[in-house]
């Protein structure tokens, strides 16, 4: 658990309707199935972008759709199918 934060147990054991379980769980299956990252914490990469150009640099932050890339003149975000492995 997070450092600071305390549980919320306001709304443990009261029941919960059937659609509300199946929402629940269909959020899950379909996070599941999604597209992922490739790219961990730590590679070294290049990102392309017509916006903001190519930045090469360090995969300091990692979501499902995006990376962002510590480079020289800061953080970039990038989606991850624009990011390449640096050779």
């Amino acid at each position: 658990m997070a450092k600071g934060y305390a549980q919320d147990f306001s709304g443990m054991g009261r029941p919960i309707s059937f659609g509300a379980f199946l929402a629940k769980a269909w959020v899950g299956v379909a996070g599941a199935l999604g597209p992922r990252c490739p790219y961990r914490l730590g590679d070294t990469v290049i990102g392309d972008d017509p916006f903001s150009g190519r930045r090469e640099g360090v995969v300091v932050w990692q979501d499902r759709r995006s990376v962002g890339v510590k480079t020289a003149y800061g953080i970039f975000f990038f989606d991850h199918r624009l990011v390449k492995p640096l050779d």
